[in-house]
Order: structure tokens, then C-alpha cells, then sequence
């Protein structure tokens, strides 16, 4: 299995690796709805009937949307929240993120994320499938317990994954896009413990496609169908070259 992440077992078997609006309105929405309409009326007559019609089904249309995105980030961070990054997530559970996720994904306004700066950054690892990953069949000591990182560069078309405590395992890769949300990943060089540099061109491939996009949340899934999702940490963050 090949998708953007990284656990600490990957680093040896290389076959294993894993690449893993808020819009702002009056504080008296009814004002909002006053202006709309005085405005509309001044211009075309609309007869009383269809003034109460029209503030049922207009006004929800410039608000539910933007409202509705951010319900649904909402319901899936606290669904994820006490999974402990996906290693304790029931079938149940998964069908329901997944659920949510899916939504979310619908309502993506970013549809070419690869040529959005929204991309550019460090993110943590909120939640993930992928067993890699997780490593769930292992002793709980002997998996990352600390937070891990994703970090990309949509202009350089770079990638890096890191782990932090216990293992403080990295890989980088380079990016080729395949179209303009799904890239391949192709590793090229993996840090053992932030002391041990293994260079391997090309060795880890696999693809990611990002799914949903914002200031805040990404949502990807890689090419064996596995779910992540990040939260921006550091938007200056850089991967090396």
C-alpha cells in the first residue's frame, strides 16, 4: 500500500509506506434581511404574499451554505476527537467520519487545491484509516504516540512527513501532479530517529488526492482508499529541498 504517510516500521520496509468560510455577517441578521429587502422592493413591487415566501426560502440561500461547512467541520472534529488519531475507531465510527467527510467534501470550494497557497504549510495528522499508520496490531509503546506532521509545498511540489515522539522519523518526497487535485508521491529520502539520513530515490511511491480544502481543514484519500485528515499548524512552514 502506498499513500502520504509515514510510520516508524515503513522506513524498513519501504512497500509499506502510507503518504497519507467563515463568512462574517451583521450581528443582527435581521437587519441584513431588512436592507436585502427594502432594497428589492424599492426597485420591483412584490406583492405582500410573496415577501414572507421570499424570506423563507432567499435569505437562507446567502447563509446556509457557509453555515453549513462550518457545522459539519464542527461534527467531524469532535466524531475524531476521541479516536486517538483513528487507532480507536470502531467500524461504526469509521462509517460515520467517513460520513462526515464525505459531505464536507461536496461542499469543497477549493477544486483545484494544488494551485491554491491554502495547500502551503504544516499540518497535523488529526485522524487516519491507514494501518500503517497506526499500527494498531502493535504494543501501544511501540507506536508514535506524539504528533505527527504533514507538511507541503504546492509551488516546489514537495512533501514531508514527520513523526515525533517516540521515534522522530521523517521522510520527504517530491510531488508530480496528475491532475489538478490528485498528485503521485514519490519518496526520496528518510531521516531514522532525526540522526540517520537514508537517501532511496523513488523507492516509496504511492498517490494523494485532496478532497477539501480551507484555511484550516484538509481533507485527503490515498489511492488504497484510505482517509486523512489534517489541521494547518503552521501555514509558513517550508520542506526542504
Amino acid at each position: 500500500m502506498a499513500t502520504l504517510c509515514m510510520s516508524s516500521s515503513s522506513l524498513v520496509k519501504l512497500h509499506q509506506i502510507s503518504p497519507f468560510i467563515h463568512s462574517s455577517f451583521p450581528a443582527n441578521p435581521n437587519l441584513l434581511r431588512r436592507s436585502f429587502f427594502d432594497h428589492f422592493t424599492a426597485v420591483n413591487y412584490v406583492p405582500e404574499s410573496l415577501k414572507l415566501r421570499a424570506r423563507v426560502s432567499l435569505f437562507p440561500f446567502f447563509f446556509t451554505k457557509s453555515e453549513d461547512t462550518e457545522s459539519l467541520k464542527q461534527e467531524l472534529l469532535e466524531a475524531i476527537a476521541p479516536l486517538d488519531r483513528g487507532a480507536e475507531a470502531t467500524p461504526e465510527d469509521q462509517k460515520l467520519v467517513d460520513q462526515i467527510a464525505s459531505k464536507l467534501e461536496a461542499a469543497n470550494k477549493v477544486k483545484e487545491p494544488l494551485k491554491s497557497s491554502l495547500l502551503n504549510g504544516k499540518w497535523e495528522l488529526l485522524y487516519s484509516t491507514s494501518q500503517s499508520i497506526l499500527q494498531t496490531k502493535r504494543p501501544k509503546f511501540l507506536r508514535a504516540n506524539g504528533k505527527i506532521y504533514q507538511a507541503i509545498n504546492a509551488d516546489t511540489l514537495r512533501a514531508q512527513n514527520m513523526e515525533t515522539w517516540p521515534f522522530f522519523n521523517q521522510a520527504t518526497a517530491n510531488l508530480v501532479p496528475l491532475n489538478a487535485r490528485r498528485v503521485a508521491v514519490k519518496f526520496d529520502s528518510f531521516t531514522i530517529a532525526s540522526l540517520i539520513p537514508i537517501k532511496n530515490r523513488g523507492s516509496g511511491r504511492g498517490e494523494l488526492e485532496i478532497t477539501y480544502l480551507d484555511e484550516e481543514l484538509r481533507i485527503s484519500r490515498g489511492n488504497q482508499g484510505n482517509l486523512f485528515i489534517l489541521r494547518m499548524v503552521d501555514p509558513s512552514y517550508r520542506v526542504p529541498l
